[in-house]
């Protein structure tokens, strides 16, 4: 068996980590055994994990043909993804949602010992959570419910200063210098395969699993020491290979992926046959600390937030439920609404860094609009939130320095389009960039879509680290500094690397009047905002 040894460069990622300090397992977890089969047993569960214990039956059946595991009929593809020509110990991650669940029901079916761990992120003892109390203790009694099914241990891990040192504090820090992070990506290099990782390091287990769509091709045991390879989950609209794409090597040789040959569709009809606990449970959105958000149907989701907040957002449609102030209401909006994203990490932001007031000026006309709460409330390309009238209006610009956030209405003019920018803290799952540069595909963000492009390779400011820059095939209106860039050859993701801020030259075109408006010390003295005249071509 396989021992993992962490690597002392696995979780140090640019820029501004704290890092993790190694404890012993015994630190981090503490067990949960499967109620006995028995309701005459009375013997006391185990305290500690057992040295060894049964392992579920390997199964006979060629991989050609289908076969029966606890009455449900399996076809190959359904454990393609789950290497099951091997018996293997396997670390699963177990989040109480049906994915995670479908994928530790696989990897049993293929005959692997699996254990079970649920990570426990959130909260810290002296922070209140805004939204609602974050819901880990349904989580956890849904994945001890699925675990107790086929009596697989499940042990939970607690890395709550793991996560608030390499996650939350990374994603405040980036708001206040005004770049946009992405969560998703960081809490996956550091804590999933990260700081979990390092909590089981002696345990020995061959692969760590969990509930992502995307598949890993690892080498034949003589070519070990050729790269493991991610590649596309066969569900594009739910593959995650963008949120993978930032891990190491290192961390990619130990991952397995039950669901990345099956759709999304498959994973529930799975769910349903293996009568799951949670089968019938909605999927979850978000990271815990900023509260879930549930989808109600496909494409609308409900979230719960404070009533005082939801009366900024009047564009967005309440829920059936209203309560008085302060509590919670119901609100309900599109799973992809930058609205939605937006009013949950603006009351995030401003418990953690606060508000500071300054300007909004048209970028073309340098004109003064209005004010705003701090720069860092803003994303390039955000239009919620901005409360200007005559629009609609997007935030095209922002002066860290001066507190300034610029907007335009002209955001979708031809001109104004990007499709050259930057990209720093770069890594390849091969160890160094592609060799035919010019024919990849990248995605900007986490979805189906993809841009074909090239890019060359430049050193740093500082001399030491690689930056790409890279050409798109066709315009982007949302390239936001701190956003993770991806890029693939054909079916594969070869690495990723960090949007950086644009050139002076190659932004959107911000006048030399808005500039030095932003530049001015006493902006008391711009008096009241314009007023905003409605655009030409466009309703009142």
């Amino acid at each position: 068996m396989a021992k993992f040894i962490v690597s002392p460069k696995l979780l140090r990622l640019k820029p501004r980590l704290t890092p993790i300090v190694s404890l012993p397992s015994s630190h981090f977890l503490h067990f949960h055994f499967p109620k006995p089969t028995s309701s005459s047993s009375t013997a006391s569960l185990p305290q500690t994990l057992p040295t060894s214990y049964s392992l579920p039956p390997k199964p006979v059946s060629p991989l050609n043909s289908a076969a029966t595991f606890n009455n449900v009929i399996l076809y190959p593809r359904h454990l393609s993804c789950c290497m099951p020509d091997k018996r293997l110990k396997v670390a699963v991650l177990l989040s109480g949602g049906v994915d995670s669940s479908v994928a530790l029901r696989l990897l049993h079916a293929a005959g692997h010992s699996c254990t079970a761990f649920y990570l426990k992120i959130w909260f810290q003892e002296d922070f209140e959570n805004y939204w609602t109390e974050c819901p880990w203790e349904e989580d956890l009694k849904y994945a001890r419910a699925v675990c107790d099914q086929v009596d697989v241990p499940l042990q939970v891990v607690h890395l709550t200063d793991e996560y608030w040192n390499n996650v939350v504090s990374y994603i405040i820090e980036e708001y206040r210098c005004g770049r946009t992070p992405n969560p998703d990506v960081l809490c996956n290099t550091r804590i999933k395969f990260g700081a979990f990782v390092d909590a089981i390091y002696n345990m020995d287990y061959d692969y760590i699993a969990s509930g992502h769509y995307a598949n890993v091709v690892h080498p034949s045991a003589d070519q070990s020491n050729k790269a493991s390879i991610l590649q596309l989950s066969q569900d594009m609209v739910k593959d995650q290979t963008y949120f993978l794409s930032h891990l190491s090597q290192f961390q990619l040789k130990q991952l397995i992926f039950p669901l990345g040959c099956l759709s999304k569709d498959e994973v529930r009809q799975l769910a349903a046959k293996f009568d799951l606990p949670n089968k019938g449970r909605k999927d979850s959105q978000g990271i815990c600390f900023l509260g879930k958000v549930y989808n109600v149907r496909p494409g609308l989701c409900m979230i719960s937030v404070p009533y005082t907040v939801a009366q900024t957002w009047p564009n967005l449609k309440y829920g059936p439920q209203t309560l008085p102030q302060p509590a919670h209401i119901c609100l309900q909006a599109w799973a992809d609404s930058p609205a939605l994203q937006q009013i949950r990490f603006s009351d995030f932001v401003a418990r953690h860094i606060g508000e500071m007031e300054g300007i909004i000026l048209e970028a073309e006309t340098g004109d003064f609009l209005g004010k705003h709460r701090g720069f860092w409330f803003y994303t390039i390309g955000q239009r919620q939130g901005l409360r200007l009238p005559g629009g609609p209006w997007y935030v095209v610009q922002k002066d860290v320095k001066n507190n300034v956030v610029f907007v335009s209405r002209n955001y979708f003019s031809l001109d104004k389009r990007r499709r050259v920018f930057r990209v720093g803290s770069l890594k390849w799952f091969s160890g160094s960039p592609p060799n035919h540069i010019d024919q990849l595909q990248c995605k900007v963000r986490h979805g189906p879509g993809f841009y074909n492009c090239n890019f060359k390779m430049e050193h740093g400011e500082d001399g030491n680290d690689d930056i790409a820059v890279v050409q798109l095939s066709e315009d982007d209106q949302g390239l936001a500094a701190g956003q993770f860039a991806a890029f693939y050859e054909r079916q594969t993701c070869i690495g990723s690397g960090v949007i950086l801020e644009s050139w002076d030259d190659r932004g959107f075109p911000v006048c030399a009047k808005a500039l030095e408006i932003a530049r001015m010390e006493d902006k008391s003295e711009l008096g009241k905002p314009v007023k905003i005249m409605t655009k030409p071509g466009t309703l009142a």
